[in-house]
Order: structure tokens, then sequence, then C-alpha cells
């Protein structure tokens, strides 16, 4: 009787871990590739291309382009100084983006180039309240961590925020159009579902959500 409590106790455990709400199974870390610099369309080129995508299939996008894709909007780029590919004032790096996908939601994590499970639950329709953005393959969520800005930036941390992710969001923008995909930064998100299914602490916020995939033809 006792090894059949304990069998049903694993079991339940395991599916607690799991996500509770489709069984599915515990995400693992992704390591990212080394990000390619050495192509891309010129930046100018780049600049004229670059429009805001509102129609998405749901055309899968490379290990190869995610990998560029995070690089190119908040990667390392001087790695001697651990500065990034977007500007934040005093190098604070406030922001940290959130990775949804179908199958669950990952932290970037530029440090070690890779993306760190947050949950296996589909956050799709928290990210992306407009239905064409839901079917986008990712979807981009901008999240300001106040605790890592300086305490004399007050009441201006919200401004800082939103400059800091209007610079990573542009970054994305440019990289979608050398890359072929498309790209929109958008307003609407379900915040206090999205805070709550991502595990937010107190002193981080939503900014902004950016959708990227591929137009229909």
């Amino acid at each position: 009787m006792k090894a059949l409590l304990s069998t049903v106790l694993v079991g339940i455990l395991v599916t607690c871990l799991a996500d509770p709400l489709n069984g599915a199974e515990p995400l693992e870390p992704i390591q990212l590739l080394a990000p390619d610099t050495s192509g891309g369309m010129p930046l100018m080129q780049a600049l004229k291309q670059r429009s805001s995508t509102k129609q998405y299939t749901n055309k899968a996008i490379s290990e190869r382009q995610i990998s560029d894709l995070l690089w190119a909007a908040f990667g390392i780029n001087r790695p001697e100084s651990g500065k990034r590919t977007a500007a934040t004032a005093v190098n604070c790096q406030d922001i940290e983006i959130y990775v949804v996908f179908e199958k669950g939601a990952y932290l970037y994590q530029a440090d070690t180039n890779r993306l760190a499970p947050v949950t296996n639950r589909d956050l799709r329709s928290l990210a992306a309240t407009q239905d064409y953005a839901r079917v986008a393959p990712i979807n981009l969520v901008y999240v300001s961590n106040r605790a890592k800005m300086p305490d004399n930036f007050g009441d201006k941390k919200p401004i800082y925020a939103a400059f800091h992710t209007g610079a990573i969001s542009q970054n994305v923008y440019l990289y979608c159009a050398s890359a072929g995909l498309g790209a929109v930064v958008r307003d609407s998100v379900d915040r206090a579902g999205l805070k709550n299914a991502l595990k937010l602490s107190e002193n981080q916020f939503i900014v902004m959500v950016q959708s990227v995939g591929y137009a229909p033809d």
C-alpha cells in the first residue's frame, strides 16, 4: 500500500512540474548559436525596408534566425565590457527579454547566450490580445527591472525604460528587414495576466511586446 501511495505521489509531482493546464513536458534550456555578424543587408537598405507587419503565417523561424534576432536585439557586442547592441542609461541594462513561443516562454540570457525556461504554458493569448499577433511564432516581451536602475532616476524610471525598449525594438525591426521577417511593436497585452504567468517580481514591469514572424506571400 505504501509503495502504491508513493507511486501516486510521484505521479502527481511530475504532473505539477509539467504544465498544470495541458500536462506538457517541462522545458529545457536552449543554448543559442553564436551570432553570425558577417552578413546581412546594408544599413541604408534595411532602414528603407523597415516596416510594421500586421499579418503573419505560422511558419517557424530557424534556430539561426532566433539566435541572430536576440543578439541583434540586446546581445553583448563587446565581450570585454559586457556592453550591448542597444544603449541604456548609465549602462543599467534594465530590459529583460522574455520570448514567447507556442510551446512556452523563455528568458533571454545574453551573458550565456541561451534561453532559460520560464513556463511551458502557451502564453500567446496573454502576450497578444490581437488575433493577428497570436499567429506570429515569436512574441518578444520587453520587461524593465526597476531594481537594475539607479535610485536617482526616481520617477523617470518609466521614461528610461521606454527609451531603452525603443532602442532594442528598432534593432529587431532592422534585423527583421534584413532577414526577410516581419515585426511590429504592440501595446495590446494582458499585462496583469502575463506578469503573473511569467512570475515577474514587483520591480519588473512590462513595457511593450514585439511580434516577429513571416508575412504571407
